[in-house]
């Protein structure tokens, strides 16, 4: 009859033996994650740049390059007459800041984008604090880059500064917000 001791040292070298055998698929499965990710990161991001560049061109939109003829979309009032009206992605559009033009102009997750700024003063936030603020979820890290190119369209249409890399902030606050009592608009921040 074998030993207690010989009998534990074979289940703890079982147990070693399996612990190891899922670490290397776990490993396997973490790189295909990451690999997976970063096509879906690249493609949301294609996609984002494809439908600003098309809408800023006057080109086709979304709905019209698809195919069948349907009626024509609602559009969104634009303020810069250099931006080309919105189609049916119109949240993709972001309105230049102007005088006197409220956040209310914004599509709703610009507004919201708004909102967590508000809420966060005048520190600066990194996009995936935006994200949280957001309630979206910052482990899969499409969401994060997501908040990262609306808040790089904020910051070319003057209602964000980037601070520092990665670090976004409310633009001073000039004659155009004093006037327009402040960043919220109309709607309480849009949330």
């Amino acid at each position: 009859m074998p030993s207690m001791r010989a009998v534990m040292e074979s289940r703890e070298r079982a147990a070693l033996a399996r612990v190891e055998e899922l670490r290397a698929a776990f490993e396997r499965v973490r790189a295909a994650l990451a690999d997976a990710e970063e096509v879906l990161n690249r493609r949301v991001i294609g996609l984002g740049e494809y439908l600003e560049t098309l809408t800023q061109l006057g080109g086709p939109g979304p709905a019209e390059a698809s195919g069948p003829s349907e009626p024509e979309p609602v559009r969104e009032p634009v303020v810069d007459d250099a931006a080309a009206p919105s189609t049916a992605k119109a949240r993709r559009v972001v309105a230049r800041r102007k005088d006197g033009v409220e956040v209310d102009l914004l599509g709703p997750d610009y507004r919201r984008i708004m909102a967590v700024f508000e809420k966060a003063g005048g520190d600066g936030l990194s996009a995936r604090q935006v994200a949280v603020g957001l309630g979206w979820d910052v482990s899969v890290p499409a969401r994060v880059e997501g908040a990262r190119g609306r808040l790089k369209r904020l910051v070319e249409r003057g209602w964000l500064a980037e601070s520092r890399r990665g670090m976004f902030t409310l633009p001073e606050r000039d004659s155009a917000v004093a006037a327009g009592g402040g960043w919220r608009g109309g709607r309480g921040g849009g949330s």
